[in-house]
């Protein structure tokens, strides 16, 4: 097993055992399942619960456990890893997991996981998992797989065919993972060797921060005709220019702009008006609502309205206020943006990307995209009135994201939309927005000549070195996974985001050959985790890579869709 894929099983385990463990908290026990049901038309086997609970109680194996453990050829280390995965705990906040459970992207993993655990008679399970797994995570001994096991209310049956169709589609993930990683290297190795060799120790560092003073202050704003109050984080040069370049940077799904100040700091040293937006309804204030019970929804439906909304009414307020506050220097006419994640779409929106409902939802339908957690997020834009939204601000020039959320919300027809010279960053690690089913398939159908992707091994979305108690606790459980320095992927970063602001916004071809894969290559230089970068140049072989895969996995990519039943 690789390291990625030896992650994403382990990662896999931990989501499984916290994130489903929700539901209603005033469930009596009065009744208990007895009978697991296995079926595999036309076959029905009968593994007992307590069959189950005396193996992870003391590790006996009757006779009704024995025959399936023999049936699976199981050998000794699997039968004890089999034990700790039903006995290991999860320890979690039964209030908080029913809140989550009872919210849209809650309902989806229910129905997903109740599609192969099934009421007999073959119905979708997922109310009973609901009150199973919430009963389970107020046990003493904290939520565990045997515990949900034993709080079922009724005997299931658990559905042979579908599991081994998910297992399938989970093997095609980390295959398809494995082999666009190694094609994005493949071909950051081809470009290297066809481009003039370069020195880059004789260039200008720009992994290190620029030679300008900088100053952060805070712009507050209010939409009167959104009744829309949110704060603007603005990181700048003490002293600015006439026509200073402007950059709008869009924070992710429950985080905030203070969380970027790195980037912004190191774009601000080299000339750089970096102007970061709250987006209320979206950031870590609305997730610090719903976990207290304030709010209902981990984020606001209207906010893929709002947010690239935010930009534009941020930029016309720069525009009002350049005169009075920044002595009539900065350059509103041609702005940069750039965003992470959920800020990724806010980027790609106001770049002129387009929503494709008819892509969202044949996406949001097939079995296999429940394993893109991003898709938690991009299928809530399904509950919008179906109109043609345009966001595009025609003062937008270039596009920088890392880990945009994408792939099923534009497809290939809405980013065609996109114009302007675009960059893509994505990390091998990434659960939340895989880069296999958000970056790599969509970067070779932008238009733009100008298009950049960056691949930064073990980046894994977000800083875990910033995380709270709680979600660190988490992260531990997946167990011996080594990650890079957030250092490390910050000089990856911030380095390409100059360099591609530099060229594509300043205009300054200085700085266009750090533009190169030979740039990624001198990056990584005696470092574990290395960074590869592509141009527009390996877009058809990548395309044509992409385009074979699908061909190749169809079935298993659009042959089975999700009952609701």
């Amino acid at each position: 097993m690789s390291l990625t894929q030896g992650y994403f099983h382990r990662k896999l385990t931990a989501l499984t055992l916290s994130i489903l463990s929700l539901g209603a908290l005033d469930i009596k026990k009065v009744y208990a399942a007895e009978n697991i049901l296995f079926v595999y038309t036309p076959f029905i086997a009968n593994l007992r619960v307590n069959s189950l609970e005396q193996f992870a109680k003391d590790g006996t194996i009757n006779q009704n456990l024995g025959f399936y453990l023999n049936l699976a050829r199981v050998n000794q280390e699997q039968t004890a890893e089999f034990r700790r995965a039903l006995t290991t705990p999860v320890i979690v906040d039964p209030v908080l997991i029913s809140r989550i459970l009872n919210t849209d992207e809650g309902e989806r993993l229910l129905n997903y996981f109740g599609s192969v655990i099934n009421i007999r008679g073959g119905r979708n399970g997922k109310h009973i998992l609901r009150g199973a797994l919430v009963k389970a995570s107020m046990e003493k001994d904290g939520l565990t797989l045997i515990n949900v096991l034993r709080n079922l209310s009724v005997d299931v049956q658990v559905n042979i065919s579908q599991v081994l169709r998910y297992s399938n589609q989970i093997n095609l993930v980390f295959k398809g993972s494995e082999l666009f990683n190694s094609e994005i290297v493949n071909l950051a190795t081809i470009e290297t060797k066809s481009s003039a060799p370069v020195d880059f120790n004789q260039l200008t560092d720009i992994r290190k921060p620029g030679t300008l003073p900088i100053k952060n202050s805070t712009l507050n704003l209010f939409d009167s005709q959104r009744n829309r109050k949110f704060y603007v984080e603005l990181y700048q040069p003490q002293q600015l220019t006439p026509n200073n370049p402007v950059i709008v940077l869009s924070h992710g799904l429950s985080s905030r702009p203070e969380d970027f100040a790195k980037i912004a700091s190191h774009l601000a040293s080299y000339g750089y008006v970096v102007a970061m937006p709250q987006h209320p309804g979206s950031d870590l204030r609305q997730t610090q609502d719903f976990i207290a019970g304030f709010s209902r929804q981990i984020f606001l439906l209207n906010e893929f309205i709002d947010r690239p909304k935010d930009v534009t009414f941020l930029l016309d307020e720069l525009t009002r206020l350049n005169g009075s506050q920044f002595g009539g220097n900065l350059n509103l006419n041609s702005v940069g943006v750039a965003g992470h994640s959920f800020g990724g779409y806010t980027a790609l929106a106001v770049a002129g990307a387009k929503i494709d409902f008819e892509h969202l939802e044949n996406s949001c339908n097939l079995a296999i995209g429940n394993l893109n957690n991003s898709l938690l997020l991009q299928c809530r834009a399904l509950q919008l009135p179906r109109k043609d939204y345009d966001f595009r601000d025609p003062r937008v020039k270039a596009a920088f994201t890392f880990n945009p959320v994408n792939a099923s919300l534009f497809g290939v027809n809405g980013l065609n939309e996109v114009e302007i010279p675009t960059f893509f960053g994505a990390g091998s690690y990434d659960p939340a927005t895989p880069f296999i089913f958000e970056q790599v398939r969509t970067f070779p159908f932008l238009k733009s000549q100008n298009t950049y992707f960056q691949l930064q091994e073990g980046q894994a979305h977000v800083d875990f070195s910033q995380l709270d108690a709680g979600i660190t606790d988490l992260v531990e459980t997946v167990g011996n996974l080594t990650l890079p320095s957030p250092y490390l992927l910050d000089e990856y970063t911030n380095s390409m985001a100059l360099a591609f602001f530099k060229v594509h916004l300043s205009n300054d071809e200085n700085y266009r050959v750090y533009l190169q894969s030979a740039y990624g290559k001198h990056l990584s230089e005696g470092q574990e985790f290395k960074t590869h970068i592509i141009t527009h140049k390996s877009v058809p072989l990548l395309r044509e890579k992409v385009e074979q895969f699908i061909r190749d996995n169809q079935d298993l990519i659009f042959g089975i869709r999700v009952s609701k039943n």
